[in-house]
């Protein structure tokens, strides 16, 4: 069941995402749909119309939704798995869930003409898969070959298309227009369900992206817990975190270095406008 999240590496820290954005959202519907649901938090502030969320009033309605379904039963169901899981065990799944996205990452890296990303990811899916055991352990992180983004949003972005209006989804979370075209091309592009038989596929992508997303969630308890209390506006704060991290995706996909342009802070009286 994410990720938008935030979706990935193991996951980064949402601290670290705000303050030096790295790389939401890629595994199957199940994964999308928990991990992302974590940037669904409610405000109660009144809805206001702004340059770049012109649908703000019905964003901040989906917001108030995937809050309750995850205060209801994703962060609890978080909890029982971190309790009930040694860390030597989540660490192993998660690098393993990691290694069934690269053959997607792999993919967009040719198709958005990054021919080193694309040579890393294939060096890391064949010696994770290998060496790693199936993925279970990430050997090629060890060796200098780091995790490379990838997905099928950020191709679209390099081939010039425009973000259009920002979108909270229903489970899924923050998106945009753009993105929510690449999210549906991701779901059925990423292994195990693309090498299965119609129903089977769509089992097992559900089983691997409920277990990829509660593990998520589980590794951002605290983290979403102490912005939440410390915003003054969630939905505003955590729309700048997850634009700040998105657009250094998008920056990497072009090939740029360097910080993307810094975005305001919504809840900073001497800031302007976000670009």
């Amino acid at each position: 069941m994410q990720r938008a999240l935030f979706y990935k590496t193991v996951p980064p820290n949402l601290h670290t995402l705000a303050a030096a954005p790295a790389l939401r959202i890629d595994q199957a519907l199940g994964a999308l749909a928990v991990c992302l649901a974590l940037a669904g938090c409610a405000s109660l502030s009144a809805p206001r119309e702004t340059a770049d969320d012109p649908l703000e009033p019905l964003n901040r309605t989906v917001f108030r939704i995937n809050t309750a379904l995850d205060e209801a039963f994703i962060k609890p169901i978080a909890k029982a798995y971190r309790d009930a899981v040694p860390p030597s065990v989540r660490d192993r799944i998660r690098s393993a869930i990691d290694n069934l996205a690269e053959p997607r990452i792999f993919a967009n890296d040719l198709l958005q003409a990054r021919g080193d990303a694309a040579a890393t990811t294939f060096v890391r899916f064949s010696m994770n898969t290998t060496l790693g055991l199936a993925g279970l352990f990430d050997p090629a992180t060890e060796r200098g070959y780091p995790k490379q983004s990838g997905d099928f949003g950020q191709t679209l972005y390099t081939w010039g298309f425009d973000s259009g209006p920002y979108l909270v989804l229903l489970f899924f979370g923050p998106s945009n227009l753009r993105d929510t075209v690449g999210l549906g091309v991701d779901l059925f592009t990423t292994p195990p369900g693309p090498l299965l038989q119609s129903h089977a596929g769509l089992v097992a992508g559900f089983v691997v992206g409920t277990v990829d997303g509660v593990d998520l969630r589980s590794r951002n308890i605290e983290t979403l817990d102490e912005i939440k209390a410390s915003a003054l506006d969630y939905y505003s704060h955590l729309k700048s975190i997850v634009q700040q991290r998105r657009e250094a995706q998008l920056r990497e996909g072009r090939g740029l270095a360097g910080e993307p342009q810094e975005l305001s802070d919504p809840e900073s009286p001497t800031q302007g406008p976000l670009p």
